[in-house]
């Protein structure tokens, strides 16, 4: 069970982080949260897809393996790429939202939690947080850029799958991959941006999306869906093959 306290230069001061990826971290997972603040990188390595539920509505999740529980970016204890998705990057970190009230003013400031019963969490080995003499290490920079682009990226997200539900771009797709002697794969419930529907929007429509920032995002779901055969590559030559 997570054990969330602020993260603290005082109380946590010698506080290590083990920065390793592993089934015993949770990252054995065959897709993973992501955001739109991070498809630019995302679309590099991994495919993107979108999911929908009732309560949620449309999320985007990167497709990491075929299997239940299968992440073929795992290399022991490794992860083998060149971007992280930022929710497998936080480790056991988060930003929880203060709500602070002065002066009839009303903001929610974020603040850093540390998940201190996590087990990469040490005081011995690893990677420290926080620098001798004060601040925060490059190392744990890099995690606050990954929660930064959660933070952003989930604020964002409801407006980025509003306009694409405006113009009407969301299309369900399902992925069906043959993997030789391994027999055949596929992954349903899944929907992604109409091809078809993109290439089709006027110039005013196009000049919306563009205006909000939104069109790169949509070029790279769509450019993403080519990573798939670099999927089917990897378990095709991976030693093993975790099974549902």
């Amino acid at each position: 069970m997570s054990n969330y306290k602020a993260l603290d230069c005082v109380t946590h001061q010698t506080l290590k982080v083990r920065n390793q990826y592993g089934k015993e971290f949770g990252d054995n997972i065959n897709q993973v949260l992501v955001f739109p603040t991070e498809f630019e990188s995302l679309h590099r390595e991994y495919p993107i897809f979108f999911r929908h539920s009732a309560t949620a509505g449309y999320y985007a999740v990167c497709i990491l393996g075929f299997d239940k529980s299968e992440n073929l970016f795992l290399d022991n204890t490794h992860w083998a790429a060149r971007y992280i998705p930022a929710m497998s990057m936080r480790g056991p970190f988060a930003l929880q939202l203060i709500t602070n009230t002065s002066d009839q003013h009303t903001m929610a400031d974020p603040i850093v939690m540390v998940d201190i019963d996590d087990a990469r969490i040490s005081s011995e080995i690893g990677e420290p947080v926080f620098k001798t003499h004060g601040g925060y290490t490059p190392y744990f920079e890099q995690i606050m850029q990954a929660m930064q682009r959660i933070h952003v990226g989930s604020h964002s997200a409801g407006d980025f799958f509003a306009m694409l539900t405006k113009f009407d771009l969301i299309e369900p797709v399902e992925i069906a991959v043959n993997l030789g002697q391994m027999g055949t794969c596929s992954m349903a419930n899944l929907f992604t941006i109409s091809r078809e529907r993109l290439a089709a929007l006027g110039a005013e429509e196009l000049h919306e999306l563009n205006g909000l920032g939104l069109l790169e995002h949509c070029f790279a779901v769509v450019s993403s869906a080519g990573n798939i055969a670099h999927l089917v590559n990897m378990k095709m030559h991976s030693s093993h093959s975790p099974k549902l």
